[in-house]
């Protein structure tokens, strides 16, 4: 026997068209067809009625648990808006728009019946957790790593972020991660959002030597406006975890997206988003809330001009050499940290006899022991 595929539906109009010729057996035809009579009555009574035989929608009149359509479309376009959020951050984010949001399941269900969810992997958080109690107690610091702009030159956005509120300070679009390229791009930040009390940041350069004496010209220059760098233990980036999911966050949303082919149109994108990152994005770190929520400016301007130390009139006094990093006590050539170069120190005696330490301000910056040879 020869089977042929043939259609429910073709099966159904089959019996029909059977079952109205004149002295048909219902009975029969439905034993035939394997359905039972009431099923074949059903079908009749469908086509006398001007209906199709096929099986009516069993999706039900009235869905009143169902999203209307208005609030779907807004859980789309929000996400259209900013493809890397999930549905905890659009169900916060249509609250701040006086949406009445459905829940974060909900939210989720939407995107996924419209193939909005990403297949990414979603990156594990660092473990540790540690948050200053106020603004401007502590700022975030660090190089996302450098880009390649679609014009074949590199981009090193530098991102500045406050650890208390998340609030992003700057994301700025470098050509290179030199020592005046970041004191440059820092000097208009502290300048517009006022000086932190510390900057929290990783060993390397500018801001660091990957060494055990940490100090560079960058340094020296921020503790002469009252900031100090806070640095990160070497090889635990877990440390730093606020900036690294901040990098995410930067990833996913600009860089994934934008073709950046030069550095004036990496500024404007980064711009744009850091916008949207401070005052629309909801922010899981700190409840949901957006960053700007949290945030106020510093109340500790950026000086006029920059501050020296000063020393007291009975004090010893030395100024660093231009050239490499000594001074001259007591007939001894003692070694100081090069970033201090042409400053001026103080010395003062130690608890100890024979140790003197060298002062820059009121920060020891290196020890001079004078019972030891030279």
């Amino acid at each position: 026997m020869v089977w042929r595929d043939v259609s429910v539906m073709d099966q159904r109009e089959e019996f029909v068209m059977l079952a109205r010729l004149e002295g048909a057996n219902i009975s029969q035809l439905c034993s035939g067809f394997g359905i039972s009579r009431q099923t074949g009555y059903v079908w009749l009574k469908r086509l006398q009625a001007g209906e199709p035989a096929s099986d009516r929608s069993r999706r039900p009149h009235c869905s009143p648990l169902r999203t209307s359509d208005d609030l779907e479309r807004s859980v789309l376009d929000i996400r259209d808006e900013h493809p890397a959020w999930g549905a905890r951050k659009i169900a916060r984010r249509l609250r701040d728009l006086s949406i009445e949001p459905p829940s974060a399941s909900t939210v989720h269900a939407i995107l996924s019946r419209h193939d909005r969810i990403s297949l990414r992997m979603k990156g594990q958080a660092a473990p540790g957790h540690f948050e200053r109690e106020a603004p401007n107690l502590l700022w975030q610091m660090d190089f996302k790593g450098r880009i390649q702009l679609t014009g074949g030159h590199w981009c090193h956005p530098l991102t500045i972020i406050d650890d208390h509120s998340r609030f992003a300070i700057g994301i700025e679009a470098c050509m290179d991660e030199q020592l005046q390229t970041v004191r440059a791009r820092l000097e208009v930040i502290l300048r517009h959002y006022g000086l932190p009390l510390a900057i929290y940041c990783d060993n390397g350069p500018p801001w660091g030597t990957g060494m055990d004496s940490r100090w560079t010209r960058l340094r020296v220059w921020l503790l002469k406006l009252g900031i100090d760098l806070i640095y990160s233990r070497p090889y635990h980036p877990q440390g730093r975890g606020k900036n690294e999911r901040f990098h995410r966050s930067l990833k996913a949303e600009v860089l994934d997206f934008a073709m950046l082919t030069s550095q004036r149109q990496a500024q404007r994108a980064f711009d744009r988003w850091r916008e949207t990152y401070n005052h629309h994005r909801p922010h899981q770190g700190i409840g949901m809330a957006v960053p700007a929520s949290r945030y106020t400016p510093s109340t500790r301007p950026f000086p006029k001009r920059l501050p020296t130390p000063v020393y007291g009139s009975d004090e010893t006094v030395r100024r660093v050499g231009t050239n490499k990093g000594y001074i001259s006590f007591k007939g001894r050539n003692c070694r100081v940290p090069n970033a201090f170069q042409s400053e001026t120190v103080a010395i003062r005696a130690l608890d100890k006899d024979g140790l003197y330490g060298v002062f820059f301000g009121a920060t020891n910056i290196a020890k001079i022991d004078l019972t030891k040879p030279d």
